[in-house]
């Protein structure tokens, strides 16, 4: 993928299929090296799916052979010398905890680092795509602090519907605002 905002939709979308109803995505920028999370509390994957998940010949959809999101992620990471660690807890094993955590570690000085991109889109799309889901967006680095909470906005809206036009607007220029504030 050309940016990570684009794995960063891809991974989310998984969360949203596997039942998540709270997406944490954080991307935390220090000194040379970009981390970014992607945590829910989604189902989960059993032992046996999350050994395979990093084979792009491994998928649970079934309309095609293929699952290159996790791989395409942890490519992107490895290019850089960083990494990609998965964590998983199936809720048939965990009732009350389950979920997955997606972590990759980015070196942004290297050559082959993939710009973030364009961020703004990816939760605004993210969040018109699946209005029932709360997203908590959370973007750190020197002298950047950008955080958007749906939870939130919920309360302040009673009940208005994240995917209004006017609030999807609202939600854009607000990130947009504090991106350039810094």
């Amino acid at each position: 993928m050309k940016e990570l905002s684009l794995n960063i939709l891809d991974i989310t979308e998984n969360s949203t299929k596997a039942g998540a109803t709270l997406v944490e995505i954080s991307i935390e920028e220090k000194n040379n090296i970009l981390t970014l999370i992607i945590k829910d509390n989604g189902s989960g994957m059993t032992p046996e799916t999350l050994s395979a998940v990093r084979n792009p010949f491994f998928t649970t959809r079934t309309t095609r052979k293929v699952g290159m999101g996790i791989p395409l992620l942890q490519f992107a990471a490895e290019q850089t010398g960083g990494s990609l660690d998965i964590e998983s807890k199936h809720i048939s094993l965990y009732p009350d905890s389950h979920g997955t955590t997606v972590t990759a570690v980015f070196y942004k000085d290297h050559i082959d680092f993939t710009p973030l991109g364009d961020v703004i889109s990816t939760v605004t799309t993210l969040i018109q795509g699946h209005p029932e889901v709360d997203f908590l967006f959370k973007h750190s680095g020197e002298g950047l602090e950008v955080l958007l909470d749906t939870r939130e906005i919920r309360e302040v809206l009673e009940g208005v519907p994240l995917d209004t036009f006017e609030v999807l607007l609202w939600i854009k220029d607000n990130l947009a605002e504090q991106y350039n504030s810094i």
